[in-house]
């Protein structure tokens, strides 16, 4: 059984075009209130969400992570965003092990959701069900990405990327049952080692079923939720601002602040001018090149990190020039990872071992590297696969991870130099990367590990029934087969041969993609502002990170 823990440590386009005045005017909600006089902070962010949505299922991003995590969305257990991200109890105060396919879960009591509702066993299942989760029918293949959903109409029934990452996230789940007014139980239809960490990670987030069942369409649903967390929606402007206010009946204390507004703006140099100007809070995805120029005034500082991320460069098999492996093969080792690092970084970051992270812990395979930088071989690799120069090309959604476009310019050169043609193609969103109608090449992504086992990663992002596979971009029946087994079985050792020979198929003979290097966030602020960068995208803004 885990113990409960003490809940203080349970843990551009048209926003340019907004008035200031607008921007800054207060919302008409109780939490508002002029007797109120906890402070109110604005945070400038490259982008609030990837779709138009709130709805966690269908907002899988690194900049979802952000926004969600700890404000709005809570799930039955939890992590120290504040720690080591290890799992704390979050809506659970304690889970137990049945058996190989059953955990079982005492749920916290007195929380009440945004609406006023106190969190039932019934609540928890119903987050679990067909209506919200999984949908009506079975996972269609290829689904979607990131497509505009109609701004009014529609149905309650999700869009079919949420039953997709549903079943990507509990690809086994049988049932919850209620045990009694206090405890639920997950039953698997397969042995799952990792229930647990499924549990904890960002999607398995517990909803108001009346709140759900009271919107009249699902898009109202997904652009008001009703949860948990210290903070609740107060008014959601896709493409310019999300302001949240306190949830003052939070389970876990009053929330230290009155008012977060998140505000696009996609111009670094803009959201560090209105840092220092004192128009925002919070800058973040700051550039490290940036960092020396804000703490010049030393009333400002820059905090942030490594995360549990990835980036990485990502293959299309199906291309022309990328059927063969031996081509995609010699674009993983044209890359001097280490230079990237070093340039563009000024090392704060470092090149991983692979897509895997030390908090794996045993399944952790130290002695596994990315591809060497070898022009050489990756030369010697196109004359054997008769590769002639033909263009290659490379979806870019400029602006989206920091240090983007010069990343991508720099590996545009380090493969030009071994005879490789790649061309960059610039696209202004994340459908337009997906999209099937035109040949694509090579793209850029990241990989985050939300719970501590490979299946979170290489299996989720990759595997039959992972992001890359369902757009119909890479596939290998043999990486599919051990992911199932990586999944189901519970010898330990095993799967962790398994999971090397994975890494094997994905990262060296049948390239899937390429780690770059691991990903880092930094945050500006003034040195006063009594708030603490976490390792992960996600911003704490409850009492333990506030003042403490």
């Amino acid at each position: 059984m885990i113990p409960e823990r003490d809940p203080a440590m349970i843990t551009r386009r048209s926003l340019l075009a907004t008035p200031p005045a607008l921007l800054a005017a207060p919302l008409a909600a109780p939490a508002l209130a002029q007797s109120d006089q906890r402070p109110s902070i604005t945070v400038a962010v490259q982008k609030v969400v990837n779709s138009n949505t709130l709805e966690v299922l269908r907002e899988q991003s690194n900049v979802g992570e952000r926004v969600f995590f700890s404000s709005l969305w809570e799930g039955l257990i939890s992590r120290n965003w504040m720690g080591n991200l290890e799992s704390v109890p979050g809506l659970a105060t304690a889970w137990r092990r049945i058996d190989d396919r059953t955990v079982e879960l005492d749920l916290r009591q007195g929380v009440r959701f945004h609406n006023g509702d106190l969190m039932t066993v019934e609540d928890v299942v119903f987050t679990f069900g067909r209506e919200r989760m999984f949908g009506g029918g079975e996972q269609a293949a290829n689904v979607p990405l990131f497509e505009s959903i109609p701004a009014s109409g529609g149905s309650k029934e999700p869009p079919p990327e949420v039953p997709a990452v549903a079943r990507r996230i509990w690809p086994a789940l049988e049932r919850v049952e209620i045990v009694n007014a206090t405890t639920v139980r997950f039953v698997n239809r397969t042995p799952d080692v990792t229930m647990e960490g499924r549990l904890a990670r960002y999607g398995s987030d517990i909803i108001s079923r009346r709140g759900f069942s009271e919107t009249a369409t699902w898009l109202d649903w997904a652009r008001k939720p009703i949860t948990t967390g210290p903070y609740m929606v107060a008014e959601f402007r896709p493409d310019v601002s999300l302001t949240l206010v306190a949830h003052d009946a939070y389970w876990g204390g009053r929330p230290p602040l009155r008012q977060i507004r998140f505000i696009e703006v996609p111009e670094v140099s803009s959201r560090i001018n209105g840092l220092l100007s004192g128009e925002y809070t919070f800058a973040c995805d700051i550039p490290p090149d940036q960092i020396p120029g804000i703490e010049r005034n030393r009333a400002f500082e820059v905090q942030g990190g490594t995360i549990l991320n990835h980036r990485l460069s990502c293959f299309d098999q199906n291309h022309p020039q990328m059927r063969d492996a031996r081509v995609r093969r010699a674009l993983t080792h044209s890359i001097d990872r280490q230079a990237i690092v070093d340039s563009l970084w000024a090392g704060r970051t470092v090149v991983p071992h692979g897509l895997q992270w030390e908090y794996y812990g045993e399944m952790f395979h130290a002695d596994w590297s990315v591809p060497a930088y070898d022009p050489a071989e990756a030369r010697r690799l196109l004359r054997e696969a008769g590769y002639r120069g033909d263009p290659i090309p490379y979806r870019l959604l400029a602006g989206y991870y920091t240090n983007q476009n010069a990343t991508a310019q720099i590996l545009v050169e380090m493969w030009r130099q071994v005879g490789l043609n790649v061309q960059i193609q610039t696209v202004e969103n994340w459908a337009q990367v997906f999209d099937r109608g035109t040949q694509r090449g090579i793209r850029d992504w990241s990989n985050s590990a939300p719970f501590n086992d490979p299946v979170s990663s290489l299996v989720n992002q990759h595997g039959p029934r992972g992001q890359q596979q369902q757009i119909g971009e890479w596939t290998n029946a043999e990486f599919n087969t051990l992911s199932e087994v990586l999944e189901t079985s519970t010898d330990r050792a095993r799967r962790r041969q398994v999971f090397r020979r994975m890494l094997e198929i994905a990262e060296r003979e049948d390239p899937a993609f390429t780690v770059l290097h691991q990903n880092a966030t930094f945050t500006g602020k003034r040195r006063e502002t009594p708030w603490r960068a976490s390792p992960a995208f996600a911003m704490e803004f409850r009492t333990m990170n506030w003042g403490a």
